[in-house]
């Protein structure tokens, strides 16, 4: 049985135009190098300063993209069926962006895990998890994407796709 719901934010809740190239372009320069995809794994390895100065810019992006998201209505329709379930988000966005977006769509959680917290998806389920006071078996991660899946399995929870 479910007793608690984890969220995904980007690509599973809402759709959020970031534009990629632009960041990229911005990442690269701080980081004095030609790529940085892929972009987690670059961001994830990067350190002090500099990352801080990625995040910076990643943030600005997200904030800029934020008056043209759109809400993802498969996404939301899982949250509907487990509004009065006990809600979690994990996202790779930022907390100041978390909040923004929460604001503009009127939506709640018990608890917020963002790339402050972790960049490693399996580590921010298991804050949550934490938070929630639950077992993995009892909580339901709903996601969008391939590593979503993944590290729903090496936490051992259920997991459930949606598609953008």
């Amino acid at each position: 049985m479910t007793k608690a719901v984890i969220f995904d934010l980007d690509g599973t809740l809402i759709s959020l135009p970031i534009n990629y190239e632009k960041l990229f372009q911005k990442t690269e320069e701080i980081l004095n190098t030609n790529n940085v995809r892929p972009f987690l794994k670059t961001v994830s390895k990067t350190r002090g300063g500099k990352r801080a100065m990625i995040f910076k810019v990643w943030e600005e992006a997200e904030l800029e993209a934020l008056p043209r998201a759109t809400l993802n209505p498969k996404g939301k329709a899982i949250y509907e069926e487990y509004r009065r379930k006990p809600k979690a988000l994990v996202t790779m966005q930022s907390r100041k962006f978390v909040e923004a977006f929460l604001k503009q769509f009127r939506l709640t959680f018990d608890t917020i895990v963002t790339r402050e917290d972790s960049m490693n998806r399996a580590k921010q389920l298991a804050i949550a998890r934490k938070t929630l006071k639950l077992k993995f078996a009892d909580i339901l991660f709903v996601g969008n994407k391939e590593y979503d899946s993944a590290a729903a399995e090496t936490v051992k929870c259920r997991f459930q796709r949606v598609d953008e």
